[in-house]
């Protein structure tokens, strides 16, 4: 009998899984995967929060617990409280009832299901995302129907910001489009605006009637301070116009696996939120239903606690110091092997990820000599590096450059 699928060809490579498969793969006991976007201990193990096993034991413990099916929209006290760390305790968008919050599938799908409501409900229906981006980008927006198009934004040569480009490509841009802005902590490059660049950025968006919308995905893994880390996203909440937020607790409480996160959308009245609200439920329904009860309740606990969140905010800040340290640790090994080039990007640039400036020919030769993987592009996670790891990195930098420029 033939098969339904016989004609189905393979589907293209995916180099990011390529390297993923070919460290999992790899026998050495040396072995070393900084491709992937998961924080890991100092022991190089992955972190459970400790506020995070009390919320689950609390949670355990409480017999009148279900397991029913949420809302469409989620757990309601995990919105109000998602949309409250975001805007802040003060946002007068909040005190109108001009915010639209729902629960989603972690930061991936609040970008999904705010694609689908795009698409279908603004006008323009291109979408600018920054070059580079975060690789699945472009795969989200363009499956829902959006036109993918990219605006400037890494400059190799100074392995920063690419800031004229930038306002140049945005103030091109056809008017009623929507712009990908991450919020703090760039994926893949490291690189942020300063708040000087972001009230630039802000006046060119307003000033095209483009449409924002914020991936946030590592509030308080940046700077370790989730105030600060909001800031540019308040920026343009403040202002009155619409603005859209995607949400995720995978990196900042290290819940990659229970896939909790938020979409938020900021209208201009309560009676327009209602009505986007609505439309937002019917993305929702044919997609999933229902969101996953277990992180929301987890998220909720936390956030609603004020011993348990001063706790996370404490863990919270010990991670992103951590990640602080391992770039200094890793410039410094740098500088000491007297490594060619300049290598001070790696403290400049902030978060998980930096784009060290190697190539693939390079980023190849360390794969396969130093069994040290990481994305063709050359972006390392810095969060998967421990003290023991760094000089072990910095040898087969030191080799790569020296020898395969």
């Amino acid at each position: 009998m033939d098969s339904s699928f016989s004609n189905i060809v393979p589907a293209p490579e995916d180099p990011i899984l390529t390297v993923y498969f070919a460290s999992r793969d790899d026998p050495s006991p040396l072995k070393l995967n900084l491709s992937g976007g998961s924080y890991r201990s100092e022991e190089e193990k992955p972190l459970v929060l400790q506020v995070v096993r009390r919320a689950e034991q609390q949670l355990a413990n409480d017999m009148s617990r279900d397991k029913e099916y949420l809302s469409l929209d989620g757990l309601a006290e995990f919105n109000k409280l998602s949309a409250k760390l975001i805007l802040g305790d003060d946002s007068s968008a909040v005190k109108k009832n001009s915010v639209v919050t729902i629960q989603c599938l972690s930061g991936t799908g609040s970008l999904r299901v705010g694609a689908e409501f795009l698409a279908k409900h603004n006008q323009e229906r291109v979408i600018f995302v920054s070059n580079p981006t975060w690789g699945n980008h472009p795969n989200i927006f363009s499956l829902a129907g959006l036109s993918v198009e990219y605006y400037r934004y890494y400059d190799p040569k100074t392995r920063g910001l690419d800031f004229k480009g930038m306002l140049v490509d945005l103030g091109a841009a056809p008017s009623g489009a929507i712009v990908v802005l991450q919020a703090c902590a760039h994926n893949p490059t490291g690189v942020d605006p300063t708040l000087e660049q972001w009230e630039q950025i802000r006046q060119v968006v307003r000033s095209k009637s483009l449409l924002p919308f914020f991936d946030n995905a590592y509030q308080g893994f940046a700077s370790g301070n989730l105030e600060s880390d909001a800031q540019a996203v308040r920026m343009f909440v403040a202002d009155g116009g619409d603005c859209l937020i995607a949400q995720s607790f995978a990196k900042n409480m290290g819940l990659y696996g229970e896939r909790i996160g938020a979409l938020t959308i900021v209208c201009t009245s309560e009676d327009v939120a209602k009505k986007v609200k609505s439309q937002l439920l019917l993305v929702v329904r044919p997609m999933y239903l229902s969101p996953p009860i277990h992180g929301a309740s987890i998220v909720t606990t936390i956030l609603k606690k004020s011993d348990m969140y001063n706790d996370w905010t404490v863990e919270l800040k010990g991670m992103a110091n951590r990640i602080l340290s391992m770039r200094k640790q890793l410039y410094e090994a740098l500088q000491a092997r007297g490594t060619p080039g300049d290598w001070s990007h790696i403290i400049r640039q902030i978060g998980m990820f930096s784009f060290t400036g190697l190539n693939e020919k390079q980023v190849r030769f360390i794969a396969k000599e130093y069994h040290i993987y990481m994305n063709y592009d050359g972006r390392v996670s810095i969060a998967g590096l421990s003290s023991k790891t760094v000089s072990q990195l910095a040898d087969a930098i030191h080799a790569a450059v020296t020898r395969m420029a």
